[in-house]
């Protein structure tokens, strides 16, 4: 019997309730304030590259806006 009845695998929902579930074990475990401190690292961190990614574009724009003259 090596072969599986049809829909007898296993989907993607499934496996993500079970990634939840992990994640919320492991929360749990490390205690409120260990994932505070990851949730404001991890913050910190998106803030940085959103800065990082849009610095030189901020540059850009400023430095190449023509003066504009009176007629």
């Amino acid at each position: 019997m090596n072969c599986r009845t049809h829909g007898s695998k296993p989907t993607l929902a499934l496996w993500m309730l079970v990634a939840l579930a992990d994640l919320a074990i492991v929360a749990t475990a490390a205690g409120p304030i260990t994932l505070l401190l990851v949730v404001v690292g991890l913050m910190v961190l998106a803030g940085g590259v959103y800065v990082a990614r849009n610095l030189p574009n901020r540059a850009a724009t400023t430095a190449e806006a023509p003066i504009r003259r009176r007629a």
